[in-house]
């Protein structure tokens, strides 16, 4: 029985952690949804419409972030709205690594060596998530144009 207990707490683990991979790009408008419902709660909206505030702001956020993404040329501008939803992924992957590494090792530094790591990998993985949602570059290197 403690085996069987011991393979459901790996799997668990295992499908937090592909949820965490798989959801890290929507990381910046769950924060922009969470602080933006905040601020409406504390500003007398209420339960209710802090949650439809919080919520407009998120899907506002994420298609803001989309549309740029897609539509704009220069490729520093794709980078640099890549780096703003992949910063708060890393920030999200350091806090969920350094939550499971507090249960699973004692010493502190090494909890924030993989907190650290964690944090990378969750970057990256954001990082090339939005990379694969752009569009292809059209192909106009030698097509004549007429």
């Amino acid at each position: 029985m403690i085996f069987l207990g011991i393979l459901i707490c790996i799997a668990g683990i295992g499908f937090l952690c592909w949820l965490l991979f798989t959801l890290a790009v929507y990381a910046l408008p769950f924060f922009a949804g969470v602080t933006t419902g905040a601020w409406a709660y504390g500003t007398g909206a209420g339960p209710i419409g802090a949650s439809i505030v919080g919520v407009a702001a998120a899907g506002a956020t994420l298609a803001v972030g989309q549309f740029t993404f897609t539509f704009v040329r220069p490729v520093w501008a794709r980078l640099a709205v890549a780096l703003l939803f992949a910063a708060p992924a890393s920030v999200a992957g350091y806090h969920a690594t350094h939550g499971l590494a507090t249960l699973a090792v004692p010493s502190v530094g090494w909890q924030i060596a993989f907190s650290i790591v964690g944090a990378i990998a969750v970057g990256i993985a954001a990082w090339l998530r939005l990379l694969a949602m752009a569009p292809p570059e059209p192909a106009t290197r030698g097509v004549a144009r007429g």
